[in-house]
């Protein structure tokens, strides 16, 4: 059986590296809630359309049959980030993969959320998802892999979790915190769900 490339999860490839204007582009993040499993094949779709987007994936690992086999999922489940043009929008509605899209009103705020969760992801570390956030101090890191990150720590029957939001549509992910250094930053602002 062929080994399965896999599916892109930003396009272009240095969307969330680069640094991006969000003020004077005519571009702008939507969030496209998809219709269910449908995450990939709409990247798939965007990526050949050259519509700009991130669909944060991860990595899981099952046992089926006996064999180990790795598979990635999509974070949060039914959301792909899109940064179009008003046509790009339009075409990524018209693959009939959606169900509905939310404008961004922060810009600015989605796009840096997007980034560190990129940079959590790309660190290697396993990452969870979040589904509701819960209120937490808000923190940053000092020493280790994840050196200046920015987010929350919460507590869970594993210990201490570090989580980065996207708060605009109240999910994150998290990551374990041993072996960093964390600084408490002042004026949390409370993260909570809908």
């Amino acid at each position: 059986m062929p080994i399965l490339v896999q599916e892109p999860s930003v396009y272009p490839e240095g969307l969330l590296t680069a640094g991006i204007d969000t003020e004077s582009s005519d571009r702008e993040w939507r969030v496209l809630h998809t219709k269910p499993r449908q995450e990939k094949s709409l990247g798939r779709e965007l990526a050949q359309q050259e519509v700009s987007f991130y669909l944060p994936l991860i990595e899981r690992r099952r046992r089926i049959s006996g064999r180990l086999m790795t598979t990635h999922i999509p974070l949060f489940n039914g959301y792909v980030f899109v940064y179009a043009t008003y046509e790009g929008y339009v075409r990524s509605l018209s693959t009939r993969r959606v169900v509905r899209s939310l404008s961004v009103p922060d810009q600015q705020g989605l796009w840096a959320n997007l980034r560190r969760l990129h940079g959590l992801i790309a660190s290697g570390r396993p990452v969870l998802p979040e589904e509701c956030l819960v209120p937490g101090q808000l923190v940053e890191i000092t020493s280790g892999p994840l050196l200046g990150f920015q987010g929350r720590v919460i507590r869970s029957t594993s210990g201490k979790r570090f989580v980065v939001a996207v708060d605009f549509i109240g999910r994150g992910a998290s990551v374990d915190c041993e072996g960093m250094t964390l600084r408490a930053l002042k004026d949390p602002q409370l993260v909570g769900c809908p």
